[in-house]
């Protein structure tokens, strides 16, 4: 298991879900991705797509301008 972070400051919806999405594909089941960004419409949108897709939200933070959320990629056992 591993850390990754992603920097999706600067980018407006529906930006940072789409980043988030195209890097959970790249990583293993287990891995967590820290996703720092400054569009406060993330707070909602990246624990929406978790849900939809099975990740699990670890932590969130809103500290300053930035939102900083901590997910734990599932991957299909299938």
């Amino acid at each position: 298991m591993s850390e990754h972070t992603l920097d999706a400051r600067n980018l407006l919806c529906p930006l940072p879900v789409i980043r988030v999405q195209s890097k959970a594909q790249t990583l293993a089941d287990g891995d967590t991705l820290k996703v720092i960004c400054t569009d406060p419409g993330a707070l909602s949108d990246i624990p929406a797509w978790c849900r939809i897709n099975g990740h699990s939200v670890l932590d969130t933070q809103n500290i300053d301008k930035e939102v900083i959320i901590t997910i734990k990629i599932a991957k299909d056992s299938a």
